[in-house]
């Protein structure tokens, strides 16, 4: 799991591995520790001071990490600005699907010689978006089911015209780290699912909205983040022990055959 240092005060027997990758470190030290019965692996996505921007994560170091240690399924939460006005701050979206507006990241661990395409039509795992919705109606959440989230560069926020062209689309959400994060895990054969909390409408969404400021998220994601955080160990509880989905075998079709 990609989450923050609030997550790791409630594993249990919870301890520090330091793990080297082909890529480097990842963010920071893999807290390691039990939910309901179950091994848990935690990363803070932007380190432990969030001293990592969104362009420069060590999104390929954090997964090839994840695998490593025989992690299997992957939840990857996060803030989201809304681009509809019926997706509102304290709302969760859990997402199908993921438009890429990044550039110059590394996103892929398969740079030749072996040509590797795997089908990324569906980027998020269907048995983790079923388990997250239900726990979270569970929960009686203000849950959507499914939402489109368009990653962008950053450090910085959309200008308006951005913004109004992505909410046009009818995309429903922006981020700044879905991508590559969920193109990697499928890359390794993890499952992986994310959770969006709605933090604030992106500019100019509702009326002549102020710009977003990182204070506002912070304060909206605080807000919600016991709920988040309930949300996310009940989902761990919940998972089937068996992965009948199709992402432990995304590298089946993957490969050109010379």
């Amino acid at each position: 799991m990609f989450g923050g240092s609030g997550f790791y005060s409630l594993l249990d027997d919870a301890r520090e591995l330091d793990v080297d990758t082909p890529y480097g470190k990842p963010s920071a030290p893999v807290t390691v520790g039990t939910v309901e019965g179950r091994q848990v692996a935690f990363i803070p996505r932007h380190g432990v001071h969030h001293q990592f921007p969104p362009h420069a994560v060590p999104y390929r170091a954090n997964l090839w990490a994840m695998k490593e240690l025989g992690v299997e399924r992957v939840l990857g939460p996060c803030a989201v600005g809304s681009l509809q006005p019926h997706v509102k701050p304290g709302h969760f979206v859990v997402c199908d699907q993921l438009v890429d507006r990044t550039s110059g990241r590394p996103s892929t661990f398969y740079d030749g010689p072996e040509t590797t395409h795997i089908s990324f039509a569906d980027p998020y795992c269907p048995t983790m978006r079923e388990v997250s919705i239900g726990q979270a109606q569970a929960m009686e959440l203000a849950v959507h089911e499914r939402g489109t989230v368009v990653v962008i560069e950053g450090p910085r926020f959309s200008t308006r015209a951005e913004s109004h062209f992505y909410s046009v689309q009818d995309w429903e959400v922006i981020n700044m780290t879905q991508s590559p994060e969920a193109v990697l895990a499928r890359e390794l054969e993890l499952c992986y699912a994310n959770i969006s909390l709605v933090t604030d409408y992106d500019v100019g969404v509702v009326g002549e909205t102020e710009a977003v400021t990182h204070e506002e998220v912070i304060t909206v994601f605080q807000e919600n983040l016991g709920h988040l955080r309930d949300l996310l160990f009940r989902v761990v509880a919940n998972l089937p022990d068996e992965r009948d989905c199709p992402c432990p075998t995304a590298l089946a079709t993957a490969r050109f055959e010379a």
